[in-house]
């Protein structure tokens, strides 16, 4: 079994009245796909936030590769190697694509102001991988033909995949995506499915927020399940697909076809 590379231990989150988690416990594994389901409302985007400083717990703690970041700044969180999407796309729209994925890069750029302002050739060298880097990952997620449009002339769904291509240009060692399929027609959720795959092959484990079924069955190693803030099941797909909790509060029984 793979060493945990994250880890929330018994996460509350409140705000004001309103309880959003509540004891969440989650692992994250090396080298996984995890999935993490929900109705709406289960607090699996304010889970995501948590992961990645945008909120600090009310109570709990997280670890990531070891070290507790619990509260740490996003930057500081981003620069341990955590990269994630967001569930309303954050894209600067009036940026070129390729633009948009340098700016990823920004907590592993290091240039000096007087290198930009002098145009030094240590600078533009920089300047030059970095461009190079991003069309690289443009090219790897079918984006390359884009790469000089303005962010906001894209269908909805290849914006989706900028965020990615973006989120990737950090280098992470974990990457958080919050339900990239939305917008996306079936044949492009097909291809999302493979794409999911393909990230995990290049180094980082992915945790994935997601409603299409399809997908999340279809990619992940473990899927977890909140309900009201609570995590009420983990396990293997199929695991999960059964479980009864499971079928009551998100997933829905089969109508009795009336057979004997």
């Amino acid at each position: 079994m793979s060493h945990a590379l994250m880890r929330a231990e018994r996460i509350d989150k409140h705000f004001g009245g309103v309880q959003a988690l509540l004891g969440v416990d989650l692992e994250i594994r090396r080298d996984e796909i995890l999935g993490v389901i929900g109705p709406n409302g289960a607090g699996k985007t304010t889970l995501f936030n948590v992961l990645t400083g945008f909120s600090e717990p009310t109570k709990g703690k997280v670890f990531f590769d070891g070290q507790e970041v619990t509260g740490k700044p996003v930057y500081a969180v981003c620069r341990k190697g955590i990269g994630r999407t967001f569930q309303n796309i954050r894209l600067f729209g009036q940026m070129r694509v390729i633009d948009n994925v340098v700016v990823g890069m920004h907590n592993r750029l290091h240039v000096h102001l007087l290198g930009i302002t002098l145009r030094l050739p240590s600078t533009l060298r920089k300047e030059r991988e970095a461009y190079d880097r991003a069309g690289q990952i443009l090219e790897y997620l079918g984006l390359g033909d884009v790469a000089g449009e303005m962010a906001a002339n894209l269908p909805y769904g290849r914006q989706r995949k900028v965020e990615i291509a973006r989120a990737l240009a950090s280098e992470p060692k974990l990457i958080l995506l919050d339900e990239p399929s939305a917008g996306m027609n079936p044949q492009e959720a097909l291809e999302l499915m493979s794409l999911i795959s393909g990230i995990r092959k290049m180094g980082p484990s992915v945790v994935v927020i997601e409603h299409n079924m399809q997908v999340v069955m279809g990619i992940s190693d473990r899927v977890a399940v909140l309900d009201f803030g609570k995590k009420i099941c983990e396990g293997t797909p199929e695991e999960v697909r059964n479980d009864d909790g499971v079928i009551e509060a998100y997933l829905g029984r089969e109508e009795d076809d009336g057979a004997a």
